[in-house]
């Protein structure tokens, strides 16, 4: 009793600590003017990024008479070492010495030097050491003069990164096979490329007060709903974190109903998925070093939809689609309703296959549920272990592993004939619907405990309370169930089936108000006329 009561009063001192440090600290952040002494700046850039072997100081001197103490400040690995050589230190060292007819005074003046000598694209100023350090940091060169209170933010970012490959986790048979590499500005050039219109907006913001990580929204200004727009830029402002690592930091701080199992923010790393969900209406979220792009609003449709439905003939598409939701039930339902069956509802197997299931299921010491519950643990293990697996050899993993603890665990009479199918099964079909992979793996588990207490009617209760749940979710203000609850007839048109293109002539109703129409009436093809 006394540890647990010198505990409860050391986190009492701890937290009054804190909230005294807390207080004690500044309200706003510090904005420290530049000195105009070259060395004095020097110094304290020097203090406040240490001893590091990636920072380089590049002293030197330009001019007619090389009477001007210059120094060049960047972070090697960070910055294009060509466009550092010829497009700063070169102007400055060698072309300006062929500048005869100027005077020597105006290489001392930071903004007439700005607009004569350096051949870069994007040059700023800045006279707060706070402004240095964040464009220092991300990637900028800085250059200093001595007798100058004002620098130079040079833009001269380029650092490694992969390039542009095929997507590994949407794959597509037809359509583009680019993807989103871990570069934000191969991200939004991809997105430009796909919506070439001035009505793109693309916001940039700074999240994480350590990482300082590069975030921008992306949207249609005459589409996008400006009350969606003003609520997302509400909810990324409210952010205070040391880091944001990836595009999840950030889907987990700004989603409608932390703690439902179903998301409520979308994500791809499709281009081409990502412009046609801003067409629509929605805003984008791209976040530098991921190549996952968050959209929102989300909708529960989204999981059964793909890219590749839009580019093929509707009849095939649709089949295609009506798949998804097949798979869907099966995947969410087979193991429960196995369950249910052989444990309270014997009555309702045929006597043929009821006879062959209580010959495979002779001699297992386990019940079903037990049975259900044990074989889909083993699948997570598997799938994970191939997911993490190094790429030769993780497919082979899964394969084999499945066939062998399989064939193994029905020959030891471990486990029945009839579950390994129904796990089978079960695995095969969620991968039809990966959007909802995470809130199927739970909500399986959940309706197999209650088959297993209850029977069908716990398997009714489980998908009672899930449907209540998903009418109450929303994304964004708007209802997660659309076009199915509330119903939008206009919307059924791309829900359960695709309609042809030429009949799906407005934008979903619930998800913008505005320029609603984006096709032309009477599109339908139609053969030539007879002269």
């Amino acid at each position: 009793m006394f540890s647990y009561l010198k505990r409860k009063l050391g986190l009492l001192s701890l937290a009054n600590k804190m909230n005294n440090d807390s207080d004690s600290e500044p309200e706003g952040p510090v904005h420290s003017e530049l000195s105009n002494k070259l060395k004095n700046n020097i110094a304290i850039i020097s203090d406040i990024v240490g001893v590091s072997e990636d920072f380089v100081i590049r002293e030197f001197k330009f001019g007619l008479h090389k009477q001007i103490d210059a120094a060049l400040l960047f972070f090697d690995g960070l910055v294009k070492s060509e466009e550092i050589n010829h497009g700063i230190i070169r102007p400055l060292m060698y072309e300006s010495h062929l500048l005869t007819t100027v005077s020597p005074s105006c290489f001392e003046d930071i903004r007439a030097l700005k607009e004569t000598l350096l051949a870069i694209g994007e040059v700023t100023e800045a006279n707060t050491i706070e402004e240095l350090m964040e464009a220092l940091f991300s990637g900028n060169a800085i250059l200093l003069l001595d007798g100058n209170a004002t620098v130079l933010m040079i833009d001269v970012r380029g650092w490694a990164s992969r390039g542009v490959e095929e997507s590994k986790t949407e794959q597509s048979v037809r359509g583009p096979h680019e993807s989103f590499t871990e570069n934000i500005r191969f991200n939004t050039a991809l997105l430009r490329r796909r919506i070439q219109d001035p009505d793109l907006l693309i916001e940039y913001l700074v999240l994480g007060k350590k990482s300082r990580t590069a975030v921008c929204i992306a949207y249609l200004k005459t589409v996008a709903h400006p009350e969606l727009v003003e609520e997302l830029k509400r909810r990324l402002n409210r952010i205070d974190i040391d880091a944001v690592l990836e595009s999840g930091y950030i889907e987990q701080l700004i989603e409608d109903d932390p703690f439902s199992p179903f998301a409520t923010v979308g994500n791809s790393e499709r281009p081409d998925r990502i412009a046609a969900r801003v067409l629509e209406g929605r805003v984008a979220i791209l976040v530098d070093t991921t190549p996952y792009v968050l959209t929102v609003p989300m909708l529960f449709l989204e999981g059964f939809q793909a890219p590749e439905d839009y580019y093929s003939r509707p009849y095939y598409s649709s089949i295609v689609r009506l798949l998804r939701f097949v798979a869907f039930f099966i995947t969410l339902l087979s193991p429960a309703l196995y369950v249910a069956l052989t444990t309270y509802h014997v009555e309702l197997i045929p006597t043929s296959l009821f006879i062959t299931m209580v010959a495979a299921e002779e001699g297992t010491p386990f019940p079903a549920v037990l049975e259900a519950i044990g074989m889909g643990l083993v699948f997570e293990i598997l799938r994970e272990g191939g997911a993490r697996l190094p790429t030769i050899i993780g497919p082979a993993l899964s394969i084999v592993g499945a066939l062998i603890i399989g064939d193994l665990a029905v020959s030891a009479g471990l486990v029945s004939a009839p579950m390994i199918i129904v796990v089978a099964l079960t695995a095969v079909s969620s991968f039809l619907v990966i959007g909802h992979t995470d809130a199927i793996t739970l909500m399986r588990l959940i309706l197999v405990l209650l088959a297993g207490v209850l029977g069908a009617f716990g398997i009714a209760i489980g998908l009672l309370g899930m449907l209540i749940h998903l009418t109450s979710l929303r994304s964004f203000g708007v209802p997660y169930l659309t076009p199915w609850a509330p119903s939008v007839k206009t919307d059924l048109k791309d829900s359960m089936i695709r309609a042809p293109l030429w009949k799906m002539i407005l934008r979903p109703r619930l998800i913008t108000e505005f320029d609603s129409q984006r096709e032309a009436f009477r599109l339908k093809p139609h053969p030539p006329e007879n002269p």
